[in-house]
């Protein structure tokens, strides 16, 4: 379903990722995980054509970005850092705005938001205005939006940034019920070692390079180290991020 293939990104003299290669299957949960300045925010910025990469090709779902870079997108749900709501538009309203840009018809928007509202304990809060939700309620309507137009791939750019320990583990519940409704492959960047604990697939990011790449298992032995955690503090040099 994702496919980046060699990619590399500089800005002047700073190579922020170098010839960086990953595949993720339709129904996989893969975890990036790096360090703050791996080069996640970059190759995220990549995946969704925000900047065009110097060298390699992004593949979703079979399109390519850097030709179709439409038809692509299309494909694509993203829940990024910075929360990109509207806050003083109420959660319907928000998510009928995201369903028009997809071009939804608005009896299938309709369903699907109070589907999505349901799925997520928002039904009775639709018309309530996004300033007044907690950051967890926020992240929820986020992947609500995010899952209207049935994305093939979807992107988790450190979503759980300024959550609590419940918000961080229920966001993480949910996106493994969207991903028992629809197989989706899903990359989820995070810098957060507890993170992982369920992920079929790890890249490690460090510098703007594949460190590793597979089962957890797998990127264990690679890091050379008994646990995944003590062999990402030894590739990174620094102390992982701890609760």
């Amino acid at each position: 379903m994702l496919s980046v293939r060699e990619v590399t990104k500089r800005y002047g003299a700073l190579t922020a990722l170098d010839r960086v290669s990953l595949e993720v299957a339709a129904g996989t949960f893969c975890v990036l995980l790096g360090p703050n300045g791996a080069g996640k925010s970059t190759l995220f910025q990549l995946l969704t054509a925000l900047f065009v990469p110097d060298a390699g090709e992004i593949v979703i779902d079979g399109i390519s970005v850097r030709r179709q870079p439409t038809r692509a997108l299309a494909r694509l749900g993203v829940v990024f850092q910075q929360q990109a709501l509207d806050l003083d538009l109420s959660i319907a309203r928000n998510l009928s705005l995201h369903a028009d840009l997809h071009g939804l018809p608005r009896a299938l928007a309709r369903s699907r938001i109070e589907e999505g509202l349901a799925q997520f304990d928002l039904a009775e809060q639709g018309g309530r205005k996004v300033r007044e939700l907690s950051g967890g309620n926020r992240r929820r309507v986020e992947l609500i939006r995010a899952m209207l137009h049935r994305p093939a791939v979807l992107l988790m750019d450190e979503a759980t940034v300024g959550l609590d320990l419940p918000s961080r583990r229920a966001l993480r519940t949910h996106i493994s019920e969207c991903m028992r409704q629809q197989p989706m492959a899903v990359l989820w960047a995070t810098h957060w070692i507890e993170e992982i604990a369920d992920a079929a697939q790890v890249v490690v990011l460090h510098r703007g390079r594949v460190l590793a790449d597979g089962p957890q298992e797998a990127v264990i032995e690679t890091l050379g180290e008994p646990t995944l955690e003590e062999g990402f503090v030894k590739a990174v040099g620094a102390a992982a991020p701890q609760l």
